[in-house]
Order: structure tokens, then sequence, then C-alpha cells
């Protein structure tokens, strides 16, 4: 199991700071590659080497780099204020809700991605579900007892939760330590933690970065590689001011991610040396880039705009609820050994399907849930 974070639009931005819309267009972009991605990897038959759209897992970093940049952008400025638990208020207000629905609509779907590809769902008493469920609304890690469906999940209902885990740590440890941090001090974190990310593409016994979901030590190292590096690059790369203005950025910006988590499985071996150095060069050098030249667009009015506006409101909520069809399309594929003629149509409508099911989720339940708990939990505090 791959899973990738589309982590945030997720930042209220204050009145009088201008808004990021092409970087919240590329979010969209790339949280539409991971479904792709998860589609095409039902073929993959654990030999990376076969599947198309191959690095689409790489998603998961580019939203961590997005979430560090945007963080720093909407908060450094705001903490006199504002202070920690305003801060923590609208964090969860922004997330939460999302990630209650996509525990939800992964309890719905789980007794009907039964068979051989997920034996223990068989196995699984109706208590045992809804007891995950209900942790899965939390976001709380859940051990290997939890394990209902044998993919070693920390969130076995709806896998790519493991990456809003990771955010979460993340939020937490801006509002505590970084901050704080003087620029000078902050430019060399991203240093150490480029070594960190090297050691997981390069010596990993993977020679990737997939990984992060495991509530073991292998998965916690994973998950810290992948979140520490982005997000504190993130971070500097908005308070260096750096930006790179071109012309027809989003669409440039858009073809780069596309291609880069397109490209096939690099090397001629499942686990070839040149496909972590492909990984660590998305996420140390092209991924900063993309973002500095997102980020250097003036903002305009246009088509463009209108389209990155809508897949950044999506984004979110296609991450987080399209999983559940991804279970159920891959049993459906391996159990009945469905060949790619018959599967690549049916896999086509899941696509269309997780959009429309995103973009409902957004329109009749995210955002009015989110204009409730924002009225009733920030407002009357004096924080909005």
């Amino acid at each position: 199991m791959i899973s990738s974070s589309a982590a945030t639009s997720t930042t209220a931005i204050a009145p009088g700071k201008r808004h990021f819309e092409i970087l919240d267009g590329l979010r969209g972009v790339a949280a539409l590659m991971v479904v792709i991605f998860h589609v095409f990897e039902a073929y993959s038959e654990a030999d990376p080497t076969r599947q198309i759209i191959n690095h689409g897992y790489l998603a998961v970093d580019f939203f961590f780099l997005l979430s560090g940049f945007v963080i720093a952008y909407a908060y450094d400025d705001r903490w006199p204020a504002m202070g920690q638990w305003a801060f923590y208020k609208r964090r969860l207000i922004r997330l939460q809700p999302m990630v209650v629905l996509g525990s939800l609509f992964g309890g719905a779907l789980y007794y009907c991605q039964a068979g051989g590809l997920f034996p223990r769902i068989a196995e699984t008493p109706l208590w045992q579900m809804l007891l995950v469920m209900a942790l899965g609304c939390t976001l709380l890690p859940l051990p290997k007892p939890f394990d209902i469906r044998g993919w070693d999940e920390l969130h076995p209902l709806n896998g790519p939760a493991w990456s809003l885990f990771y955010e979460y740590i993340a939020n937490i440890a801006y509002a505590l330590v970084l901050r704080r941090l003087s620029r000078s001090v902050l430019a060399v974190l991203p240093v150490l933690a480029a070594a960190l990310l090297l050691e997981v593409a390069l010596l990993g016994d993977r020679r990737d970065l997939i990984g992060g979901w495991s509530l073991d030590a292998s998965g916690i190292h994973i998950g810290l590689a992948r979140l520490c590096y982005p997000f504190l690059a993130g971070m500097l790369l908005m308070r260096s001011g750096r930006r790179l203005r071109v012309r027809h950025g989003f669409a440039l910006c858009s073809l780069l991610l596309v291609l880069a988590l397109a490209l096939p499985r690099m090397g001629d071996t499942p686990h070839h040396w040149s496909n972590g150095l492909y990984d660590a060069a998305c996420v140390l050098l092209l991924f900063p880039i993309i973002v500095a030249i997102g980020a250097g667009q003036e903002p305009v009015e246009g088509r463009s705009v209108r389209v990155a506006k809508f897949f950044g409101d999506l984004s979110f909520p296609l991450y987080i609820t399209h999983y559940p069809l991804i279970y159920l399309y891959t049993a459906w594929v391996v159990d009945r050994k469905v060949p790619p003629h018959i599967g690549a149509p049916v896999g086509a409508m899941l696509v269309i399907v997780a959009v429309g099911i995103a973009y409902a989720s957004l329109k009749l339940y995210d955002e009015p849930v989110r204009r409730w708990l924002a009225g009733r939990f920030l407002r009357r505090s004096g924080t909005a």
C-alpha cells in the first residue's frame, strides 16, 4: 500500500495577505495524480518496475513541502495576537472534519472489500471494525492488534490518513519550536534533514521513499525522514523570500509535477540505487523549484486561476476519501485476475467517481461544518 497526503489548502490566510492560488492548484494536481497512481498500483503485482504512473508516492513529500511554506507564511507573524491554542484549534477545524468523514467512509465500504486479498475482513466482527473506525476519527495511530486489514497500516480503514498524523506532528513542532527559530538557525536544519532523507532513499532496503504508514521502528524512521526535510525546506523557502517568476507558471509547474510523479521506475531491478537517487533529487531540488515558481506568480484573474482554485479546494477531500474505493478496486483486480483491458475503464470510472465524492464532500459537509466550527470556537474566543 502506498498513500499520500494532500494535506493542505488547509491554512486560513489572514486578511490583507495574498493567497497562493497556484500552490493550491498544484496541490490539487498532485492529489489527482495520487488517485491515478493508486489505480495503476493494482496491476503492479508487487513489482514496481511493472507499474505505469510510478512515482505518485512522492506526492506526500510535495505536500509536506507546501505545508511548511504555507504554515510559515500564514502564521509566523500572528503569534502575539493568536497563541498556541488558537493555532491548534484552527488546524483541527481545518483538517479534522474530513479525517472523520474519511474514517466513516472507510468503515462503510470495509466489508465490501472482503476476499482473498484481505482475508482478515471476513474474520473481523462488527464491533471491532466500529472501534477501529471510531479511533480512526481521532487520527491516533493504531498498533498492530488493530490491524483488521493486514496491510500494517496506522489507519486500516483509510490508509492515507497516516500522512495527516505526521502533518499534525509537524504542526505541533512548528507551534512549540520551529516558529521561534531565526532564519540562520532554520537554514541548518534542512541540511541535517536532507542527510536523513538521503539515507532512506539511497541506503534503505527499497531504494526509494515509499513508506511511513506503519507503527514500527522502520515505518517511523521513514515517516520522519519524509516529513522533516520538505516541511523545514518549505518554511525556509518562505522566510528566504526566494521566488521564481516565469510565464505560464501554473501550466509549467503542473507539467513538471505530473512528469515527476508519472515517470517509470528507475533502474532495471525493483530496488535499484538510481531510483532512490531520483526520489531524493525530486524532493531535495525539483519540488522546491516548483514551489518557488508557484509562489512567484503575481495574482491575476483568468481561467488558469479558476482551474487552480477548483483543484486546490478539491485536493484534501479527494485525498482523504478516495482510498476506500482503491481498496475495493484492488481487491476486485487481484482476486478475480481482471485483465487490464477490462480494469482500465473501471479504473477511469473510479477516478471520476472519486472526484465526484470529493466535490460533494467539500460542498455538502466540509465547508459547512468548518464554517460552523469556526463560528463556534474561534470568533467567540476572539481569535478569528
